[in-house]
């Protein structure tokens, strides 16, 4: 028997699976829990081999419970079954350890084929997540400096080159208060401490080559 617990805060999402799994004869219903922290203390304390868990829940998402499962119950499979398949929520909880990923949109003979999958250590990840978790692949990362203003790239270009608040006024034709304010700016958006390091970010991403292309 295939020992499962169910972690939604829907009660007739979660009354639901249950209802249904109930039904399949190798898979039992260890217990249920209506939020992540509820869920994940369960887990621990009952071993079952698969969790059905949703991401978005009020005390606890699940994100964090699959987080605390893993750390102190890393032989179980979580199956996340969630109505979010955007990178803000896939990414996230794969990291924090989920086997499988389902959508709420699938029926239940999918979702109980998932749990003999995941049983098997054969996960499951729906299509819409895959393709999710390629495009951002494909998508190369932002870096930081793409978010300064034309204006604040050059102030930037003149910090890598040692240039003072004054200089960088006389050079650009601005005022020193301007200057201190892109300046702040800057540093804020490239997420470093000081000139220093903003210097250093101008030198290690080439950004003079760039400018000058």
């Amino acid at each position: 028997m295939i020992r499962v617990v169910i972690i939604d805060d829907h009660d007739v999402v979660r009354k639901g699976i249950i209802s249904f799994l109930q039904t399949e004869d190798d898979i039992e219903i260890a217990g249920q829990a209506d939020s992540g922290f509820k869920g994940a203390e369960l887990v621990i304390q009952e071993k079952p081999e698969v969790v059905l868990m949703d991401l978005i829940m009020e005390n606890g998402n699940g994100i964090e419970a699959t987080r605390q499962i893993m750390t102190s119950y890393p032989e179980c499979k979580v199956i996340i079954l969630t109505s979010y398949y955007d990178n803000e929520q896939v990414i996230p909880a794969l990291e924090a350890g989920a086997f499988s990923y389902l959508l709420k949109t699938s029926n239940a003979q999918e979702i109980a084929e998932a749990v003999r999958k995941a049983a098997k250590d054969e996960n499951v990840i729906e299509p819409k997540v895959a393709n999710t978790m390629m495009n951002r692949f494909r998508t190369p990362a932002k870096k930081p400096h793409e978010d300064l203003t034309e204006r604040e790239l050059e102030v930037l270009l003149c910090i890598g080159d040692g240039m003072t608040n004054q200089e960088i006024s006389e050079k650009l034709y601005i005022g020193i208060k301007t200057v201190k304010t892109h300046v702040s700016n800057i540093l804020s958006k490239l997420e470093v401490n000081d000139r220093t390091q903003a210097a250093v970010y101008v030198h290690r991403n080439q950004l003079f080559k760039t400018a000058g292309d």
